[in-house]
């Protein structure tokens, strides 16, 4: 019968030091699962936790943040559905391989990126109105006629600075309890996060100049080049919304760090 491996080639994951619990840290925003979330995505997105990291024990979260375990297994259990983490028999939940090419296409939080970089956030809704006859709004979620939809456009800023213009689709069917929100002073993406389960994301990245309307929204001159992130999720095989969200090339990046596959 063979011997336990050498430790030099017992496969492990690397364990999380101890300091870890002390430097998560919730952010006040947003129910307790997603704040969770957060802290523990930022330790993967900023490099803290490499691929193979073993990360703190659902009971020792837990503890630490003073929850129930449900809460934190929710969180988890998110990052572990989008590839971030992965739970390994014997060994616990630990960070994927390529965990850290996920953060340019992640679901952002635009106020908490404003917030980051020292900038104080605001909000401002342009337009809110349901679809009536307008195909060309139904063919972006592909659904028909009798499908309930919500138009938005809102503005983030950055102090006085328009950093960012959102043009929304919503299904209202997949996601009926946006139409009793206070549009006109909350975002609409945190609470669709929040609130409204999704299964599958799509980004598309692309650079287009910004016409009339989104010359006006960003104060930017016609013809601006803008990059242009336009998002659809899903729930299953139902489309729960579509973002289109602009920012000046200028001052916008996208920043991801990737290591080759071994």
């Amino acid at each position: 019968m063979q011997g336990p491996l050498p430790l030099d080639i017992a496969p492990r994951a690397v364990r999380y030091e101890d300091e870890t619990l002390s430097s998560l840290r919730l952010d006040g925003q947003g129910p307790i699962w997603l704040q969770i979330r957060r802290a523990l995505a930022q330790r993967i997105a900023d490099g803290a936790w490499g691929p193979g990291t073993r990360i703190p024990a659902e009971l020792d979260l837990t503890a630490h943040f003073n929850t129930s375990r449900m809460t934190v297994n929710k969180a988890i259990q998110s990052l572990a559905a989008e590839g971030l983490l992965q739970r390994r028999r014997a060994i616990g939940t630990v960070v994927a391989d390529r965990a850290q090419e996920r953060p340019v296409f992640e679901i952002w939080d635009t106020a908490d990126i404003i917030r980051r970089a020292g900038g104080v956030y605001g909000y401002r809704l342009l337009e809110s109105a349901r679809v009536k006859d307008d195909q060309i709004k139904r063919d972006l979620l592909n659904v028909s006629r009798k499908t309930p939809l919500l138009w938005m456009r809102c503005l983030h800023l950055s102090g006085e600075t328009p950093f960012q213009l959102e043009e929304r689709l919503v299904n209202i069917d997949a996601a009926p309890g946006i139409t009793g929100q206070p549009l006109e002073t909350t975002a609409p993406g945190p609470w669709l996060l929040a609130h409204v389960p999704w299964t599958q994301a799509e980004h598309t990245i692309s650079a287009i100049e910004a016409g009339p309307e989104e010359s006006d929204a960003l104060v930017v001159p016609l013809n601006t080049a803008c990059l242009v992130v336009e998002r659809r999720t899903w729930n299953g095989d139902v489309p729960v919304t579509l973002a289109r969200l602009w920012h000046p090339g200028a001052r916008h990046k996208l920043k991801g760090r990737f290591e080759p596959t071994r």
